[in-house]
């Protein structure tokens, strides 16, 4: 069974009944979660935390739906190698967005990604087979 990376923007959509992505990514976790194993990572648990008060609720949300990985150290390279040429185009962070390990997450592990904000991805990570509106 394949795996599938889910962005916290997708979890959030949800979570927060978000008034114009709730509906589609509730259909892309549901069609996702039908055909994989859906993936989260300590980055994406940190991002989808912020909608919660307490950590119960958050683990209440999240039980049972998502398989946990850790962040490999190959990823954590990556992404670094990646945010250097982000700074080198012009980008204007000082420091790596947690795209960037999320994206590296994906591409050395050969996860799908699902999420709604395609543009880093795209251009950072082209290898990694993105799930997200067209």
């Amino acid at each position: 069974m394949t795996a599938i990376l889910v962005d916290s923007n997708v979890i959030l959509d949800v979570a927060t009944a978000d008034p114009v992505w709730a509906g589609w990514s509730a259909e892309a976790l549901a069609d996702a979660a039908e055909a994989s194993i859906l993936v989260i990572n300590p980055l994406i648990y940190a991002e989808v935390s912020i909608g919660y008060k307490r950590i119960e609720d958050l683990e209440a949300a999240l039980a049972g739906s998502f398989r946990r990985d850790p962040l490999p150290w190959e990823a954590a390279f990556l992404a670094g190698k990646c945010f250097l040429a982000y700074r080198r185009r012009g980008g204007d962070k000082r420091a790596p967005l947690p795209d960037f390990y999320i994206g590296a997450h994906a591409a050395i592990a050969g996860f799908r990604l699902l999420t709604r904000d395609s543009s880093r991805y795209r251009t950072d990570f082209p290898g990694v087979d993105l799930i997200c509106p067209r």
